[in-house]
């Protein structure tokens, strides 16, 4: 058997690549009349290997509402659509989770004096974040 035959052999007996191994999360949400339950928030965050007072803190920003986290859930309080939640955990991962580099998921947030910068685990690239 030459080089050849066994790189054909080799190629052939790989696994099958999975393109997308990171999807965002999708929130779990109910509303109520004066408050909005975000009951998988946990889990949310345990995906997107972060800090939970990281992404509650941008959610609450970016939503304009107050809130708290109570266990496994956030709790927002005011009426918010879930669709306008998922579009703003997208727009997170978007800035704060995927690598601009090499589009992996694979980062850390790390805090130097006062600046946030994102650091890639994959690819060793690091960027400011805002």
């Amino acid at each position: 058997m030459n080089y050849e035959d066994m790189l054909k052999k080799a190629v052939q007996n790989l696994p099958a690549r999975s393109e997308t191994r990171f999807e965002v999360p999708v929130a779990s949400v109910s509303v109520g009349k004066r408050q909005t339950i975000i009951r998988n928030f946990s889990e949310i965050v345990k995906n997107l290997r972060r800090n939970p007072q990281e992404l509650s803190k941008y959610l609450f920003k970016e939503l304009a509402v107050p809130g708290e986290s109570r266990g496994n859930e956030l709790i927002l309080q005011a009426k918010v659509p879930p669709s306008l939640i998922n579009q703003r955990i997208k727009e997170y991962v978007r800035d704060f989770v995927i690598c601009k580099e090499c589009g992996k998921p694979d980062t850390i947030l790390q805090k130097i004096d006062s600046y946030t910068f994102i650091k890639c685990e994959a690819c060793g690239a690091k960027r400011p974040v805002r």
